[in-house]
């Protein structure tokens, strides 16, 4: 499980959080970051936040995978609530820690216990009503589709720059850092949008050129 690679988050089981509907979760994580602003206090959001650890426990996620996902959250929670904590007290530093870290470990539970597709599939339904004021859905869950494929793509990346640069004996140069791994990236962005436009994705109809 990687933060990296949220479509390989799914993990399949057969648990009372995977059986639950879809729009049960997605209506519990909405819920639950409208109950987040409601509430105040650090008791509250330290409640909060055990139980979604307890929906974790539940929908049996493996921990050591799940921790490691929700690593960099947790260190920027960390962050946060000690800045809260020197600025506004304890309380508020409490708070503002718990409650980043509920949302990000409950949104973990939704897309560990749901598969990608089901989720575009989803995003499609809810924007078909938006058709009427210019919103294509289809376009929005390619849009989506893409950018889940591009971030582990665009983490490999900058992984084999950084091997790069060290054979080279430059890890420590910004320039041989960030110069190859933009040009990589403009790279795999223009040939990502010529495979879409050789399919005649993306296209409107007044786009498309008139056959005689």
């Amino acid at each position: 499980m990687s933060w990296l690679d949220p479509a390989g988050l799914y993990r399949p089981g057969t648990s009372l959080v995977h059986r639950a509907p879809l729009w049960l979760r997605l209506g519990g994580l909405a819920a639950l970051g409208v109950a987040l602003v409601v509430l105040r206090g650090p008791w509250s959001a330290l409640a909060v936040l055990a139980a979604v650890i307890g929906l974790a426990a539940l929908a049996r996620l493996p921990w050591r995978a799940t921790l490691r996902g929700v690593l960099p959250a947790l260190v920027t929670a960390v962050l946060v609530a000690a800045y809260q904590t020197w600025q506004r007290g304890w309380e508020v530093g409490v708070e503002v820690g718990a409650d980043l870290l509920s949302l990000v470990l409950a949104a973990t539970v939704v897309t560990a216990t749901t598969r990608a597709d089901v989720l575009l599939d989803a995003a499609v339904r809810t924007l078909r009503p938006l058709r009427r004021v210019g919103v294509d859905p289809e376009a929005v869950s390619l849009a989506i589709s893409l950018m889940l494929r591009t971030m582990p793509a665009l983490a490999t990346l900058a992984g084999e720059t950084r091997d790069a640069a060290r054979a080279r004996g430059l890890e420590r140069s910004p320039r041989a850092l960030l110069v190859p791994l933009a040009v990589r990236t403009v790279g795999r962005a223009r040939a990502t949008g010529e495979a879409l436009a050789a399919r005649g994705l993306g296209e409107t109809p007044a786009d498309r050129p008139v056959r005689s």
